[in-house]
């Protein structure tokens, strides 16, 4: 029962010392707190702390809350108490996540100390190694990188895989409709000398018989280039083609052909065709054994197409020299040669080889002792016809002043070519020009007045046994009437 004082009110109930405890943190947990960092902290300041802590929870967890039944959720997740943390501008807390929960443990309870109450920890998981080295490596993916690839390459695009694939641009009912529209059949684009075939279409040969059949991998190649000549280039093909050959009496149409050649744009996917097409008209006009009038204005053209791709400045002929060289040292040194046409084609021939020698001998220095090597080997091999040495005389001079002196005097071409002039008679007149003509070549520039060598001259009869030893007799007597000319040829130093 309660004790009433006298004055009848009701004395107050003494305070225990539990009383400081009124919420669920305790005062114990500010207090471990604070020794972990040496702070020392009476009993009031730790209630008021712990009250403080519990009212910032419930604050959090609230937060979290709303958080919660926004997302239609009703279990909390520590991306929603991050959430909270974020609102009530408090740095979140980080190593926890959504996906991968922390798991608490209850300890057992401690018997020496029973106040103590439960203990919760986090587990650490325990890794079987084994588990681990028996389990597939999972490979990271590669980081993001930069690369180079070629888009295009002379406007044809390489089929590569950072590119795409290659769409056919002909149907079969295409290309049955362009050999409708142009009068052609069997697929191929044909005119008087060569052919074009079109994508998927065996290819004709120049007497319309089919050509051998080709291996896999050729046929694969060999589509891959198709496939990049467009209808309107093959129309321009077709339409150059036959206006070039066969010749005709119609100069306008060639003179036109020729002049686009020479300067369009646009035709680099056309080149290859046309380098082909050269080489095979070169062949098919010298393969037989005497030449017809009709075959030499052949191969006039066939020059003057080589001569159009060589001034064209759009043009990339570098990759094609291997195949432009062969037809045009062909008409340079072939044996026997139209009548009317020998001279003009062989002229033609050594001016297209000068000019192709200017264009690209300095980015490949090897291409001139290539070509010196091959006309020295014409000029004075034996058993050769005076058709190929005078070919391999003009395409010295085309080469330049050096290789005639290598050729017709270091190399003793002209003494081979006098041993053979000399019982020649009529028929090697042409041989005799065209070795004087090279022989002007290293004639000393500045010098109005000649005179011949003089035989009481010791030095001048010197000068002449020389010129005997190195031209033969033959080329020595047209030359020793000029004195300052037969030094020149001998590369001495001319005296006063």
């Amino acid at each position: 029962m309660t004790s009433v004082q006298n004055n009848g009110v009701k004395a107050p109930k003494a305070k225990s010392s539990q009383g400081s405890q009124t919420g669920i943190y305790k005062v114990d947990s500010i207090k471990d707190i604070a020794d972990s960092l040496n702070i020392t902290i009476s009993d009031n300041v730790a209630s008021q702390l712990a009250s403080d802590v519990e009212y910032r929870i419930n604050q959090v967890i609230e937060e979290a809350a709303r958080f919660m039944r926004h997302g239609r959720r009703t279990t909390m997740t520590t991306a929603d108490i991050e959430q909270a943390l974020r609102v009530l501008n408090i740095e979140p807390l980080y190593g926890h996540s959504p996906y991968n929960p922390t798991t608490f443990r209850r300890a057992l309870p401690f018997p020496q100390m029973p106040s103590v109450g439960p203990v919760y920890f986090v587990e650490d998981e325990e890794i079987d190694f084994d588990r681990v080295l028996r389990e597939e490596k999972i490979a990271l993916p590669k980081g993001v990188s930069w690369t180079a690839h070629w888009l295009a390459v002379e406007g044809v695009q390489p089929l590569i895989p950072e590119n795409p694939p290659a769409i056919p641009r002909d149907t079969d009912a295409d290309k049955s409709e362009l050999a409708k529209i142009n009068g052609h059949t069997n697929g191929v684009l044909t005119n008087g000398a060569g052919n074009l075939p079109l994508p998927g279409t065996a290819a004709l040969n120049a007497t319309g018989k089919k050509g051998p059949s080709l291996q896999p991998n050729q046929q694969q190649s060999q589509q891959l280039v198709k496939q990049v000549l467009s209808r309107e280039l093959q129309l321009y093909y077709a339409r150059l083609t036959s206006s070039l050959l066969p010749p005709s009496s119609d100069m306008t149409k060639r003179s036109a052909a020729l002049a686009s050649l020479r300067h369009d744009a646009g035709l680099q996917a056309l080149l290859p065709y046309l380098v082909r097409w050269v080489g095979e008209g070169v062949v098919g006009a010298l393969k037989e054994g005497t030449q017809s009038e009709n075959e030499g204005k052949v191969l006039d053209v066939l020059m003057d197409v080589i001569s159009a791709i060589l001034e064209n400045s759009t043009l990339f002929v570098e990759p094609y020299l291997h195949q432009i060289l062969p037809p045009t040292l062909s008409i340079l040194l072939h044996s026997s040669l139209p009548s009317s046409h020998a001279a003009q084609l062989r002229t033609s021939a050594a001016q297209t080889l000068s000019k192709l020698l200017t264009q690209h001998s300095t980015t490949y220095p090897s291409l001139s002792p290539r070509i010196m090597k091959t006309l020295l080997l014409a000029l004075i091999s034996t058993g050769k016809s005076f058709g190929t040495r005078e070919g391999a005389i003009r395409g010295l001079i085309s080469v330049g002043k050096e290789a005639v002196r290598k050729g017709l005097v270091e190399g003793g071409g002209a003494k081979v070519v006098g041993s053979e002039c000399a019982s020649g008679g009529r028929s090697a007149s042409g041989l005799v020009k065209s070795v004087m003509e090279a022989l002007e070549v290293l004639k000393p520039q500045g010098y109005d007045m000649s005179y011949p060598l003089n035989p009481a001259n010791p030095a001048d009869i010197e000068t002449l046994d020389k010129l005997h030893e190195t031209l033969g007799p033959f080329f020595a007597a047209r030359v020793q009437d000029d004195a300052a000319w037969s030094r020149e040829i001998l590369g001495e130093t001319m005296s006063s």
